[in-house]
């Protein structure tokens, strides 16, 4: 069997909660307990920087890609398993893709949800299948969902848009999820 990988998007700040922290932590050591590879924006601040630590640490594999002009701000992580830099946020968000077979959102801010929307896009429009997974911690995504509802509520979308994202409240919850998914 091939090593699953997963893509994360998360936030390049750790936010307010200290729970936001605890649960990319977790998340990283089980997708290394599990034997699947982390894929993420390759940097080594906030959330991201959090879980690719604790994948590393557990033994896991990470994939991490971020582009040029982020290389100093985001802190570029170069001793990732695999480092790639793109030339855009768009061929970064497109590699990451690519080398994923489940995207997990975590909490984060405009990055993350412009990663999540073009994802959750891209899922609708048929050119991927990948699970779509939200990990939310205290509540973080509740008000995306009911955005979400209310966007196929008013007519916007089919309800099947609503059926291409799950969400999780825990790292344990997630990998639950996706164990499920990608079996």
């Amino acid at each position: 069997m091939s090593t699953m990988s997963i893509c994360v998007y998360c936030g390049s700040r750790k936010g307010g909660n200290p729970d936001y922290a605890a649960e990319a932590t977790a998340l990283g050591e089980a997708l290394a307990q599990e034997g699947w590879r982390l894929v993420y924006g390759a940097g080594d601040v906030g959330l991201m920087g959090l879980i690719a630590r604790a994948t590393q640490a557990a033994g896991g594999e990470t994939f991490g890609v971020i582009p040029t002009h982020l290389l100093q701000l985001e802190v570029g992580k170069t001793d990732l398993t695999s480092f790639v830099v793109t030339e855009t946020m768009h061929e970064r968000k497109k590699v990451m893709l690519m080398n994923a077979d489940a995207v997990v959102v975590m909490p984060g801010g405009a990055g993350s949800l412009d990663e999540f929307f073009e994802v959750l896009t891209w899922r609708q429009l048929g050119l991927h299948a990948k699970p779509i997974i939200l990990l939310d911690v205290a509540g973080y995504w509740e008000p995306l969902k009911a955005l979400m509802q209310h966007v196929v509520d008013t007519g916007f979308a089919d309800p099947s848009l609503l059926e291409f994202v799950q969400s999780g409240g825990s790292a344990e919850d997630v990998m639950t999820l996706l164990r499920r998914a990608l079996s």
